[in-house]
């Protein structure tokens, strides 16, 4: 299998977060975008700021690798209307994928016409502009009936207002790869994870984002109907080896 076209490589922390300069932070970003062109991997996953950088480079070298960002990262607290500013920005810089995080705390407290309504408009947003939209849903906060449910929920809101024709442009995702998970659970995509989103969210497409470390667990992520697997060792997996990245 040419497992790069399922691919979303992907660099998201921060200079803080990595305990490194913001210029080796940029350093980081600009390897991870010369090796998905390379590799030919499908897409490049990193922050907002470096939109430009990224297309700069990809024009360039005139790659098909397309650009992904993540809206409302890592929370998914932030309010409909800072995610659909953070959207918008990503839009004016030409981003070609809007991952959202879901506001799973809002869906676990019962709120779901706000999680509707931010699902609905954070999805039109995206298609209105022809960018796919993924939404983030953070399985290893939820519970087996949880994950069922929000990703039924998210899928209801796309058919019902942008039909089955659209629901190949929306994603569930499985993690951000940011949440702290307790006695070294993990925190990313898992098989039976995995499994719950499929049945529960097609004809949508599903991401599985984080846990996936090997080629041989990415091929079996996409004979279960996965067709995006975020990784931050996406040239490991398509080299037949092994991660020990946490994502």
């Amino acid at each position: 299998m040419e497992i790069g076209q399922y691919l979303d490589s992907t660099y998201l922390k921060k200079a803080e977060q990595a305990n490194i300069s913001e210029e080796a932070t940029k350093q980081n970003v600009i390897d991870l975008i010369n090796e998905a062109i390379e590799n030919n991997f499908k897409l490049v996953m990193i922050r907002s700021e470096f939109i430009e950088l990224a297309r700069e480079m990809i024009k360039k070298a005139n790659s098909e690798v397309v650009i992904g960002t993540v809206i409302g990262f890592h929370e998914g607290t932030y309010s409909t209307e800072e995610k659909l500013k953070e959207a918008q920005i990503a839009i004016d810089r030409d981003v070609d994928e809007l991952d959202y995080v879901v506001n799973y705390e809002a869906f676990k407290e019962g709120k779901i016409n706000l999680v509707k309504a931010e699902v609905f408009k954070g999805t039109k947003i995206g298609l209105d502009n022809n960018k796919l939209v993924k939404w983030i849903i953070e399985i290893a906060a939820l519970t087996n009936e949880e994950i069922v449910g929000l990703s039924q929920l998210i899928r209801d809101v796309v058919l019902d207002n942008f039909g089955e024709e659209n629901a190949e442009k929306v994603f569930v995702k499985s993690s951000t790869g940011f949440f702290k998970t307790e006695e070294g659970k993990p925190n990313g995509a898992t098989f039976e994870g995995m499994e719950l989103i499929v049945e529960n969210s097609k004809p949508l497409a599903a991401k599985a984002a984080g846990g996936v470390r090997s080629y041989e667990d990415a091929v079996k992520m996409v004979e279960m109907g996965v067709t995006r697997i975020g990784t931050s060792s996406a040239k490991v997996i398509a080299d037949g080896k092994t991660s020990d990245s946490e994502y």
